[in-house]
């Protein structure tokens, strides 16, 4: 079977909190790479804390100083209106951390995400952050109840290909495909659709299930001029996918494709090339 969900290759769809984007400042922002989710986000109920049940909650883990509310980016800020001042600034700065640590310490991006969630869990983007933490930290079930959680208040981001995987990763991955022959995903365009053709032909290869992963894959057919992450993990699967079938050089020709994609270094498809060759 092929898993692209395990080391450096990473084929799960590429997402982070709401509020938190790459490694840094200039990117640290809101928006989730993809925003095309159906519907629009319900109003919030505003909520109000008062400073004795702020004092209950859990603290969660300390924000680095240098850490400030306003890094989060505005549309998430303006979600965060409906809490008293002093909770939103600390929910932000929660936000703004889990970003920042994200891929380099995920189990305390993932306490940050929760410390938020603890003062504002009817958010959607509260919601999703954690389900971003959980989900890179492995934990599939927390991941896809809070990705429900953040679809039901409304998020605005496409989170279908993150919940299909994330039902692969809790041993159901029939689940995912049916979610992947939904009229929902069938609505999917660009790297959204291609995100949902990783996780779908990754659940085919759970079921064993080769030559329709490779169809999957190949339906339409990968263009090798395209660069970009999405891509690089596309032409990676692609190459696995290939590989377990035995078509070794073709999987070495897709490998190479997939390296010279990676323009950000999120697959290990240059040491995959290395030992094939």
């Amino acid at each position: 079977m092929v898993d692209d969900r395990q080391g450096n290759s990473d084929g799960r769809p590429s997402r982070r909190p709401a509020g938190a984007g790459s490694s840094g400042r200039d990117r640290r922002g809101p928006k989730p790479p993809y925003r095309s989710g159906p519907g629009r986000a319900r109003q919030a109920q505003p909520q109000h804390a008062s400073e004795a049940d702020d004092a209950k909650r859990p603290s969660g883990p300390p924000i680095p100083a240098e850490i400030e509310a306003k890094q989060l980016a505005p549309e998430i800020r303006g979600e965060l209106s409906t809490l008293d001042r002093a909770t939103a600034d600390t929910v932000a700065r929660h936000l703004v951390a889990a970003g920042e640590l994200l891929e380099e310490d995920p189990e305390t991006a993932l306490a940050h995400a929760q410390a938020a969630r603890a003062r504002s869990g009817r958010i959607a983007a509260v919601r999703e952050a954690v389900g971003i933490a959980a989900y890179q930290c492995g934990d599939w079930a927390q991941a896809l109840s809070e990705f429900r959680a953040a679809r039901r208040m409304g998020s605005k981001s496409q989170l279908l290909p993150l919940i299909a995987d994330c039902e692969r990763g809790v041993g159901r991955p029939e689940r995912a495909v049916e979610l992947a022959r939904s009229p929902e995903a069938a609505e999917l365009t660009g790297d959204d659709a291609d995100e949902m053709r990783i996780v779908a032909a990754g659940a085919r290869a759970d079921l064993g299930q080769l030559d329709q992963a490779l169809a999957l894959l190949s339906s339409p057919q990968p263009d090798p001029s395209r660069t970009g992450t999405t891509s690089a993990r596309l032409f990676y699967a692609y190459a696995e996918t290939l590989l377990a079938l035995g078509r070794d050089d073709d999987a070495l020709q897709w490998f190479i494709h997939a390296a010279a994609a990676d323009i950000d270094g999120v697959t290990d498809a240059e040491d995959r090339v290395s030992e094939l060759a």
